[in-house]
């Protein structure tokens, strides 16, 4: 080998050295600066969980949160912080704004069952997934529109019970008592407009023996809310008609303790000699006729019952402590029968 051929072997060779020094060098370092990619990366991530994509401590389970109609997606970011539905209401709008969404938010009410971070909350609004599911509600029969707001109240987020109460007393014995589905946003004034056509609706496969019957409609609801207090079973119903209107036809006083589960909360059993004198004119035992007004809600077979009562020559009953009805013609068969079944 020639002096020239050894002298560019070896710079060949040291070239190669050289290399591999430099590459080991690169190495080490890219390792490092891998680490601290990751290392600040996972920093960042975990600091955008914490403080932007989780769901805030105080998230609003249960309760309903409002996007108004026509709100943009900054005033929508600004009311979802503020309700505690996201951490940051900017994050919020800049992410529908890079999902290409920024004109489909949809207004509403929200409710959610559990918390969602913030990219569940932004596909949300986005496709109007407001998770509104219809409650059942079971207002039962008999029930007066103080307990209907109760019931009512407990349970419908958007509920007024006082409004409710101010519209829906003059309405005492015409909201029909059913089970009903209604969202969780429903009003009072839904409720009412519900109720009312329900009794409406249901009223009309009877309407023929009401007006047969030929008395006002108000008096065959206020007899029948009298009814659905005082007995269980058609029969007794259809024969407790019989004896009231008997008594009515006379002049007699109705005398019923029902009345006064509605004005004073007593039944028959808690009644004293002092609520017996009382100047309501709910109180059937000073006061000649029906009731003012219903009082409550009466079901169908009560309402049944009312325009169609069983012919007889009784103006007397009672129910013994186990609920049987027991029917007298005179006050001395009455009388006899009370000292019978009652004391």
């Amino acid at each position: 080998m020639t002096p020239i051929e050894q002298f560019i072997e070896r710079a060949f060779t040291a070239y190669e050295r050289a290399l591999q020094k430099l590459s080991l060098r690169w190495r080490e370092h890219a390792n490092r600066r891998t680490i601290i990619a990751l290392v600040v990366g996972g920093f960042i991530v975990t600091f955008l969980y914490l403080y932007v994509v989780r769901p805030p401590d105080n998230f609003p389970l249960g309760a309903l949160v409002t996007i108004e109609e026509g709100a943009s997606v900054k005033d929508v970011g600004i009311v979802l912080e503020k309700d505690g539905v996201v951490r940051s209401g900017i994050a919020l709008r800049y992410l529908v704004v890079l999902m290409g969404h920024e004109k489909d938010v949809h207004a509403g009410d929200y409710l959610f069952k559990e918390p969602r971070d913030l990219f569940s909350i932004a596909r949300a609004i986005i496709i109007g997934a407001y998770g509104l599911e219809p409650m059942r509600i079971r207002i039962p029969e008999g029930a007066t529109t103080k307990e209907m707001a109760l019931i009512l109240g407990n349970q419908l987020l958007r509920f007024d019970s006082e409004k409710f109460l101010l519209q829906a007393q003059p309405m005492e014995g015409y909201l029909f008592p059913d089970t009903y589905y209604f969202l969780p946003n429903a009003t009072e004034d839904l409720v009412l407009r519900t109720m009312r056509q329900n009794f409406d609706s249901r009223t009309s496969g009877i309407d023929a023996q009401i007006k047969a019957f030929g008395r006002p409609l108000n008096d065959v609801v206020t007899m029948a809310s009298l009814l659905e207090r005082e007995a269980r079973t058609l029969g007794d119903r259809r024969m407790i008609a019989g004896v009231l209107w008997n008594r009515l036809k006379k002049g007699m006083l109705l005398q019923v303790d029902a009345a006064f589960l509605y004005t004073l909360g007593k039944g028959t059993y808690q009644l004293t000699t002092k609520d017996l004198t009382s100047d309501s004119p709910y109180n059937t035992y000073r006061n000649k006729g029906l009731p003012p007004g219903p009082i409550g809600s009466p079901s169908l077979n009560s309402l049944l019952a009312a325009v169609t009562p069983t012919k007889s020559n009784y103006l007397y009953y009672l129910a013994d402590r186990s609920g049987v009805t027991h029917y007298s013609a005179t006050y001395a068969e009455h009388l006899r029968k009370k000292n019978i079944y009652i004391y």
